[in-house]
């Protein structure tokens, strides 16, 4: 691999990790599999909740690793799913290895760091695609599309 293939990829790299760190701080903690784990499933339970055009949509605002992690396991004839807060909640929870209780304070707080690398526009457009409940849960404290 030549240094500037290897200079592309562990860029690629650290900008997840960005991605990741972020997701760590607004949990508040260190324990970087955790944010993986919840910034995937917050991705997951996201795109299967969205249209096809809305996930490409969204998809395409993300770094190349995230963006495969969003799609990874996707069967866009499948989509969108619809569910309410309830089943949101028991699905998030059981992809994410967390407790149901634990998703109210988790899934907000992956939406916010989401929200820090992506405009606000970006990312609203995908939220007014959830019903009400689910929207919610998410983004207790929208910030106005700018």
């Amino acid at each position: 691999m030549s240094a500037t293939h290897a200079a592309e990829f562990e860029h690629v790299i650290h900008t997840a990790n960005t991605w990741v760190k972020s997701v760590a701080e607004a949990l508040g903690t260190e324990d970087r599999h955790l944010a993986h784990r919840v910034l995937r499933t917050w991705l997951h339970t996201l795109r299967d909740r969205l249209t096809v055009e809305g996930a490409a949509h969204f998809a395409a605002q993300l770094p190349e690793l995230l963006r495969g992690a969003f799609y990874e396991g996707w069967v866009p004839s499948a989509v969108p799913i619809k569910y309410d807060r309830e089943a949101y909640v028991n699905r998030f929870a059981q992809e994410a290895l967390i407790s149901t209780e634990a998703v109210p304070r988790i899934a907000p707080a992956v939406t916010a760091a989401v929200r820090d690398h992506l405009s606000p526009g970006q990312l609203g457009r995908a939220l007014a695609q959830l019903p009400h409940g689910v929207r919610e849960l998410l983004d207790p404290e929208p910030v106005p599309a700018g």
